[in-house]
């Protein structure tokens, strides 16, 4: 992983991207932007546009039709920028895999620098996991 530290230091935006999931991770990552995890105390901030962002997180499979945007989306990102996985599913182990609409993980269409793990990640672990890149550490491997 890119040593980002220095850079992403005291904030991070993130731009997430829904690739095919069953939206549990969505409901985990809504979550941490609520008065009990409260992500922006910790300098996270999920935003709207892809050109605010520093980290792109992305949850699904990946599937065929959306490959394409999420590449466009991750184009339109300044540098430096961030790839998570975030669930099982990104990481390309999920149950779908191989089927005909599903891919087989984020990996297989943009280099992943973290993958935060869970069906789906719980709240805690996504804001532990995007905190650790922020201050230059390694997430859980790709």
């Amino acid at each position: 992983m890119r040593a980002l530290g220095p850079l992403l230091r005291r904030s991070m935006h993130v731009r997430h991207v829904d690739a095919g999931s069953c939206n549990g991770c969505e409901s985990e990552l809504a979550a941490i932007t609520g008065p009990v995890y409260d992500a922006q105390r910790h300098g996270l901030d999920i935003v709207a546009s892809p050109r605010h962002a520093d980290v792109l997180t992305v949850s699904g499979p990946v599937t065929r039709q959306m490959a394409g945007a999420l590449r466009r989306t991750h184009e339109a990102m300044g540098e430096p920028r961030l790839v998570v996985a975030l669930g099982d599913c990104a990481a390309g182990r999920c149950p779908f895999r191989g089927s005909y609409a599903a891919g087989t993980g984020l990996g297989a269409v943009l280099p992943v620098d973290a993958t935060i793990p869970g069906c789906p990640p719980a709240p805690d672990e996504i804001v532990r996991h995007l905190r650790r890149l922020m201050a230059g550490g390694a997430g859980s491997g790709p």
